[in-house]
């Protein structure tokens, strides 16, 4: 990504987030359980006539403390993030909470000493990092304190397995900066509530047990709980002062799915820092979409104000696209070679073809995260948010005028006239063509898709798949071209190249002979 947009908005701090530089101390636990508001009064339940339920045994009761951390605009709050340092119990240490899915969070957890400025206080990089498109380069502050005493009661299954966990907590929390005005401390808050959580090797073996989940759940509230009213201790400690991002949703269709989008962005940049498979492509996608929607939004985005968004976005998919590309093609050649006869396999071509292609998604990913990790980024990342924020201007008494998908349609139909002029025998010229088609179907894609159009959104995602497996193919043949040219200098046999190179020649023909056909389609979604 080129610099003149940032040196554009102004003086920017030089310094970037520090990368984690030492090895990974982090591991990550999948957490599934169901939190439940008590009075002190209300006894607990008994979970006998459970037929999963073998033996219910006591754990010695735990003293927990605990220092929340979150910007000063409680980011991590906002997005349902918790982050804490806690002391005491079987798993001190620190704690990152993601969302993970209904009655789910992604635990990640590194030790007490994981922080490579010492000083209880600061959070270690290797998590932070994780959360960075989140609080970008705000400081991490403790935001409150909780101390839990807990009584723990673990339920076996008739094969000696752990099942779950029931926890009675005893709380008592303060918010920081939660001072009245004469100076006295943060006012004490006190509550039990109760946790059921199922044991993890069950869930992290694909056997995580809803049924179960909830005839225990059902105990409890037999018991006299209630479903809890805040998703963590910590929201309940701060209740009010977390305010939603923004106002109303916007009553705008592509504003809604750029929100939804920017929301979807940060979830696959935690999934990039994490090199999750599949998670540079999505995230690739998903900045692809946000351009799309904002170009054809009806706020001025040809605005100089506005139009460095644009630019931005493209670059950054630009960016993550070495890693992307390298990462098609290492699949793509795996899956053909190992199709191949043994005996046609020549040569070190897998070593060339499907292990280089991995080298270069690994510096695609490296390079990919030094951007994420930039000021750059972080404007890009306000700034997006400030637009989901503000409310589309209109004047006073007018309503919002329709966003219609008639003219990212004709641009399709423009794209593909124009590619019928290519003269024959220019394949350079006929694949840029068909390349352009890609590009107008997908913008028409989305527009389709946040204005509810839904035919005319599948039929133009037609088109897409089509001529993005013939850019694939496309891109395929000039590497292999310059691969067996590499090899054939070496001394090696390529003849698998050439087996290669002509199946991408024959894929691409199959797409070129289907488009018209998709074409005539989306037509007729269309009218």
């Amino acid at each position: 990504m080129t610099d003149h947009h940032v040196q554009d908005r102004g003086s920017l701090p030089s310094t970037e987030p520090k990368m984690p530089v030492k090895a990974p101390k982090a591991s990550r636990h999948l957490e599934v359980e169901r939190k439940f508001d008590v009075v002190e009064s209300t006894v607990s339940p008994s979970f006998e006539g459970i037929a999963a339920v073998a033996h219910v045994e006591k754990s010695p009761v735990e003293s927990l403390d605990a220092t929340y951390f979150d910007t000063p605009t409680q980011d991590l709050a906002r997005n349902k993030i918790t982050l804490r340092r806690r002391t005491g119990g079987h798993d001190a240490g620190w704690h990152l909470k993601l969302p993970a899915g209904p009655d789910a969070r992604t635990e990640v957890r590194a030790p007490l000493d994981a922080s490579e400025h010492g000083g209880q206080d600061n959070v270690p990089d290797e998590l932070r990092d994780i959360v960075l498109a989140t609080v970008r380069d705000k400081p991490l502050e403790p935001v409150a304190r909780i101390s839990t005493q807990r009584e723990t009661q673990v339920l076996y299954g008739a094969d000696g397995a752990a099942l779950a966990e029931f926890s009675n907590d005893h709380v008592t929390a303060w918010a920081a900066g939660a001072s009245d005005a004469s100076g006295a401390p943060p006012a004490e808050q006190e509550w039990r509530e109760w946790e059921l959580e199922l044991i993890e090797s069950d869930v992290n073996n694909g056997a995580a047990d809803s049924e179960l989940l909830s005839r225990l759940s059902n105990r409890l509230l037999d018991a006299g709980a209630a479903p809890a009213g805040h998703a963590s201790k910590l929201a309940r400690v701060l209740g009010t002062q977390v305010q939603p991002n923004g106002t109303q949703p916007p009553a705008d269709p592509v504003h809604l799915a750029v929100a939804e989008q920017v929301d979807e962005l940060l979830v696959w940049d935690r999934a990039v820092r994490a090199d999750a498979d599949d998670a540079v492509h999505q995230m690739r996608v998903t900045i692809r979409k946000i351009r799309s929607l904002l170009a054809d939004s009806q706020d001025p985005f040809g605005s100089p104000d506005n139009a460095w968004i644009l630019d931005e976005l493209r670059e950054l998919a630009n960016v993550l696209g070495v890693a992307r590309d390298a990462e098609v093609l290492a699949e793509r050649y795996q899956l053909a070679l190992d199709k191949l006869p043994p005996e046609l396999v020549r040569g070190p071509i897998r070593g060339r073809l499907v292990e280089g292609a991995r080298r270069r998604y690994q510096t695609g990913l490296r390079r990919s995260l030094i951007a994420m990790r930039s000021q750059r980024y972080f404007r890009l990342l306000d700034a997006l948010d400030a637009w989901v924020a503000e409310v589309p201007a209109t004047a006073s008494g007018d309503e919002s005028t329709p966003v219609t998908i008639d003219a990212a349609y004709q641009k399709v139909r423009k794209a593909a006239k124009a590619a019928t002029q290519v003269e024959p025998g220019a394949e350079h010229e006929r694949d840029l063509a068909l390349h352009r088609i890609r590009k107008r179907a997908k913008r028409l894609r989305y527009t389709a898709a946040a204005t509810g159009a839904t035919r005319v959104s599948e039929q133009a995602k037609v088109i897409q798949t089509l001529l993005g497996d013939h850019q694939d193919s496309v891109v395929s043949r000039e590497h292999l071209s310059h691969q067996a040219e590499a090899a054939h200098t070496a001394g090696e046999d390529t003849f698998a190249y050439g087996l290669l190179h002509q199946q991408e020649a024959d894929l691409a023909e199959r797409c070129r002979q289907q488009l018209d056909d998709a074409l005539r389609k989306l037509a007729k979604a269309v009218r």
